[in-house]
């Protein structure tokens, strides 16, 4: 019973974090008018909260070492939730981005505490089915932001995306604070501050520098430069420390086990798959094919479905095939859906999307379960806390990088493609000086290059998406051999955790 409840109060925890990763999206229109800002500024709301959680991850192992990991998750949901209250009071762009800063920190360790805690109260033999409930709060999150923030800001106000936050917040709190006992503290624990810093200034520095390349011409813009010079050095930096330092701010224990490093690596590659087409398919399904906000979202559920249908099965397979090859048949399932929506156009019915989506919903949990249970079935325990703020890094800034990427083709192959097309559109087109249903598209009148204008940027940002989703089918391919690098491994004798009953 006393599990049961921790998982709840667990898979409360997690949802409430993910879902903010995706809520507000819907939202940053409305918070635009509100607070009367550009497009580009509107959006630090979502970068500067990625990029602070991403940063504030990796200390999670630390500071659960040092304060205890009860204390410390209580405090960080506690935290989240004021920040999320103070979002949604905010009255100008400038208090906004500062408490999503301030709530990316506080909920930066939510994802690897809840993960290492999951582990820790169920048995080894069961830690598949552990991870597939985890997994499934986690993918809860993302999927139901979208329709539960259209829905939100449709029938209250944008600020109640935040508000939602706080009896889940309370809740979640409550109970872990009653129910799961604490860690041991090490009074003597440390943190290199100078490897922390250095990771931070890199990850920081690369963030901005995809979030803002596009918008001023990439390295021919001072900024740019400094933002990739700082990168380069925050990570040189951080490696160096790692490697010479006698207590570096990661331990290098868990980069010697080969099932942690693949299974964080095909971490990272999966979640720029996941969100990056989730950040594509919101506004193409809005923009392109018109759907209303909540009709878009009730679209992208089958996601949701798919990932959340092979949780009770979890088990079951990874003891009948081993996770290698499940995330062997994860990848598969990847690749019939990203190949499937190279050939999308605005025409297509709702089908091909309800299908697509519900494959990529397999692919995740076919692929993100056994990643999360065979990648720390060989660390032993002491360090699983520290691994697990690790493979929540990777995640968060695979997701970050991804959307950043896709945002940025996205923009640049509308703009090619305009070009490309515009070229064939002049008064000397002899299809365009016929008469019929196509005069009004005549070049030579204002009306007309307003019209043809419209036209050409429609085909342009349509080409363009279907240019992302063959860049994300490639990487799929290119990264499917990764899961041979995953072992099909048991527990080491000594990462056996006490259970609670």
């Amino acid at each position: 019973m006393r599990r049961a409840l921790i998982t709840v109060c667990v898979l409360i925890a997690t949802v409430t974090q993910t879902l903010d990763s995706t809520i507000a999206n819907v939202a940053l229109p409305y918070m635009q008018g509100s607070m009367a800002v550009s497009q580009e500024e509107i959006s630090w709301v979502l970068t500067t909260y990625i990029v602070a959680a991403a940063i504030m991850t990796a200390p999670t192992g630390y500071l659960a070492r040092r304060f205890g990991r009860t204390r410390v998750f209580v405090v960080s949901i506690l935290g989240f939730t004021a920040a999320s209250i103070l979002c949604g009071m905010a009255q100008s762009l400038d208090q906004i981005i500062l408490f999503r800063i301030l709530q990316g920190v506080l909920g930066a360790s939510l994802l690897p505490l809840s993960q290492s805690t999951m582990l820790d109260i169920w048995p080894p033999e069961q830690h598949g089915t552990a991870m597939a409930i985890w997994m499934t709060g986690g993918l809860i999150g993302p999927v139901l932001g979208p329709t539960l923030g259209g829905w939100l800001t449709a029938n209250f106000d944008w600020r109640w995306v935040f508000y939602i936050n706080l009896p889940l917040g309370i809740m979640s709190a409550l109970g872990l604070w009653a129910f799961l006992k604490e860690t041991p503290v090490s009074r003597s624990a440390r943190l290199d501050w100078t490897g922390f810093l250095a990771l931070g200034i890199g990850i920081g520095a690369l963030q901005t520098m995809l979030d803002r390349g596009q918008t001023l011409d990439w390295f021919a813009s001072r900024e740019i430069q400094v933002e990739a010079v700082l990168t380069g050095l925050g990570f040189y930096v951080f490696i160096t420390q790692s490697l010479l330092a006698p207590k570096p701010f990661l331990s290098p224990g868990m980069f010697k086990d080969l099932n942690f490093v693949s299974a964080a690596t095909v971490m990272f590659v999966l979640s720029m798959i996941v969100f990056a087409s989730m950040a594509l398919l919101a506004p193409y399904l809005q923009v392109l094919m018109n759907y209303p906000v909540a009709t878009a979202g009730l679209i992208m559920a089958p996601r949701g479905a798919g990932a959340i249908l092979v949780a009770p099965f979890t088990n079951w397979i990874l003891k009948t095939i081993g996770p290698r090859a499940m995330t062997g048949l994860g990848f598969v399932a990847a690749i019939y859906a990203l190949y499937d929506m190279t050939s999308w156009t605005p025409d297509i019915s709702v089908w091909p999307i309800l299908t697509a989506g519900f494959a990529l919903g397999l692919a995740t949990s076919f692929i993100s379960i056994p990643l999360a249970t065979a990648g720390f079935a060989t660390l032993p325990v002491e360090l699983r806390s520290e691994a697990a703020s690790m493979f929540a890094l990777s995640r968060n800034l695979g997701s970050s990088v991804g959307i950043s990427i896709t945002a940025a083709l996205l923009v640049a192959n509308t703009q090619v493609n305009h070009a490309i097309i515009s070229a064939a559109v002049t008064p000397f087109n002899r299809v365009l000086q016929s008469g019929g249903p196509l005069h009004f598209w005549n070049p030579s009148s204002p009306m007309g290059v307003q019209m043809l204008n419209q036209i050409v940027t429609r085909q342009s940002n349509i080409i363009a998406y279907v240019d992302n989703f063959k860049l994300m089918l490639v990487l799929v391919i290119v990264a499917t051999p990764l899961a041979l690098l995953i072992r099909n491994a048991r527990p080491k004798p000594g990462t056996v955790t006490v259970v609670v009953e």
